[in-house]
């Protein structure tokens, strides 16, 4: 299995992308920096697109899927050789059978009960989502009683603007979506977001340490 502290603390969410985009998008991506990158399942044609990432691209960057919601998703993505399951929720079938299979999962959480079922069921990483909405406070209170090895990512309306409030916050990582990626943006533009986005993250992470 991937070590989960080699997991990069970004992940790029490349969600509406078509499998036509997904090289280019990709070079871009790793190119300025980021070196994890889900494809949401309600993208067009995902599992092509994630085969394709994870054939061309994954001894490079870690390469899954994000909205895995049941567990033949789980086996879909695993089947076009994907090495990350993100899902919105809770779902401890979903991460039991994602473990069986040796992938990364991060389950979506958003209370306590939902924390520790997702640890409970093996979850290497939970996904505060959506963040945006819950806040930093949310995440302090939730971070008092989770074992202190949790970690957590920060997904939901992040950017590079509130990236520092979130690091602050105590989060070991984010997902980034719109602010990195949308459908039809060229390359140049994906590598440049992303490269912001890196200096972003780096800049406050060697504040807090």
């Amino acid at each position: 299995m991937l070590r989960l502290d080699a997991v990069p603390p970004i992940i790029a969410i490349l969600r509406g992308i078509r499998p036509e985009e997904v090289s280019a998008t990709a070079e871009a991506l790793i190119d300025g920096g980021l070196l994890a990158i889900e494809v949401p399942l309600n993208s067009p044609d995902a599992m092509t697109s994630i085969r394709v990432l994870s054939t061309a691209y994954g001894e490079r960057c870690l390469c899954g899927a994000g909205t895995v919601l049941t567990v033949r998703d789980v086996e879909a993505v695993h089947e076009s050789g994907g090495s990350l399951i993100v899902t919105p929720n809770t779902d401890s079938r979903v991460i039991r059978r994602a473990v069986e299979l040796n992938l990364i999962v991060i389950s979506g959480f958003a209370t306590a009960t939902e924390a520790f079922a997702a640890i409970d069921a093996g979850a290497q990483a939970l996904k505060l989502f959506p963040a945006s909405t819950y806040g930093t406070r949310h995440l302090r209170a939730l971070r008092s009683v989770l074992p202190a090895r949790t970690r957590i990512y920060a997904v939901g309306g992040i950017d590079e603007r509130s990236i520092p409030e979130w690091v602050q916050a105590g989060v070991d990582g984010v997902g980034i979506g719109t602010d990195v990626y949308t459908p039809g943006m060229s390359a140049t533009e994906v590598r440049r977001r992303a490269k912001a986005i890196v200096a972003a993250f780096a800049s406050c992470s060697r504040q807090v340490t």
